[in-house]
């Protein structure tokens, strides 16, 4: 009798990694889709024209080490070009993080509920997550976070603001929180949505690096400069660091077309934060009608609100999705909604009055 044939297994860390969900898309019907944090706005005047320029080259590689987008981006910073590297988007960047500092029963801390890639990310790595609840507020256990490092502790993952919660974390706060890490373990300071902070004393990553080689920071071109559809991404730390991710980073990883797109957005910044300060006003125009409804929103930095409503969550989404709100419910927990066009707006103050009443 012939043996029955072996197949390939996957990995026990793969096998029990959580599925990313993505933002909803809808069912066909008009609605407003709010459930991504995605820029809004069309794309700047000019620039597809430019994309489509780039469109004749794409039977070649392009530059490996995205050398011109990656000296703006250190211009832009006041860094040295070595401490800079870009990959397919912040969450591929993290992931050659992971890949370059952690092994198979080393300990990743960060905070929960925070961005959902996390998991998935220190899954992959064969590394342990080590979670931290969040504080009644919203915001990072700092304190419980120090409190959590161990022996195996390698990497520890910070979020500011804290999507999809909202709350950013003060200078004074994280450079305490470095001090008091030991010097072997990386910290990591996700800084995805970092243009739209507007509280006074929120930390800046980068004015940190000087003080702490075993800072990271990580920032995005998705958000607040409009470019999701295409994925670039950075990193920033030491030079020592930095060459450790870039000889893990997949090679070619930043694809033409996205290093022009970034390059022509830093180049126009002056029109991306005026589209920012325009969000960001809508951002305070939700959430006082919001407020003023009764909701219980905690402080945001980010183009996005958090409403903490637990196991009412999945009614809520739904009954949004009937009035055309897309948005994104984390089960049991709460509901994030994007900051989209003032009509999409309008929307939503209408349905969380009528939701509550």
């Amino acid at each position: 009798m012939a043996k029955k044939a072996k197949k390939p297994t996957l990995r026990s860390a793969v096998s029990a990694l959580p599925a990313y969900v993505p933002g909803a898309r809808g069912d066909g019907r008009p609605m407003w889709k709010l459930s991504s944090n995605e820029n809004p706005n069309a794309p700047l005047t000019g620039l597809l024209a430019a994309l489509s320029d780039q469109l004749a080259e794409v039977n070649r590689y392009p530059d490996m080490f995205a050398t011109h987008l990656t000296a703006a981006i250190s211009e832009r910073l006041g860094v040295d070009r070595s401490q800079v590297v870009t990959g397919n988007g912040s969450v591929a960047v993290l992931a050659h993080v992971l890949m370059a500092l952690v092994e198979a029963g080393d300990e990743v801390i960060y905070p929960w509920r925070s961005f959902e890639a996390y998991p998935i990310a220190v899954g992959t790595s064969g590394a342990t997550s080590v979670r931290v609840p969040l504080t009644e507020d919203a915001r990072h256990d700092l304190a419980a976070m120090r409190e959590a490092i161990t022996e195996n502790t390698k990497l520890i993952i910070l979020c500011s603001p804290n999507n999809p919660t909202g709350p950013v974390l003060t200078k004074e706060q994280v450079r305490e929180f470095l001090a008091a890490v030991p010097p072997h373990v990386a910290v990591v300071l996700d800084e995805a949505y970092r243009e739209y902070v507007r509280t006074e004393n929120a930390v800046d990553g980068v004015d940190l690096l000087g003080e702490f080689p075993n800072l990271l920071v990580l920032r995005t071109f998705s958000k607040a400069w409009g470019l999701a559809g295409i994925r670039v991404g950075y990193a920033v730390g030491s030079e020592e660091l930095i060459s450790g991710i870039r000889a893990c980073s997949t090679p070619f990883g930043t694809n033409a077309l996205a290093q022009h797109a970034a390059l022509a957005v830093l180049k126009r910044e002056p029109e991306i934060l005026e589209r920012v300060a325009e969000t960001v006003a809508e951002r305070e125009r939700v959430l006082s009608a919001a407020r003023a409804q009764g909701w219980d929103i905690p402080e945001t930095d980010g183009n996005f609100f958090w409403l903490p409503i637990g196991e009412a969550t999945g009614r809520f989404v739904e009954d949004a999705n009937d009035a055309g709100l897309l948005v994104r419910g984390f089960a049991g927990e709460g509901v994030r909604i994007s900051i989209g066009e003032p009509e999409a707006n309008d929307a939503v103050i209408e349905f969380l009055g009528e939701w509550r009443r």
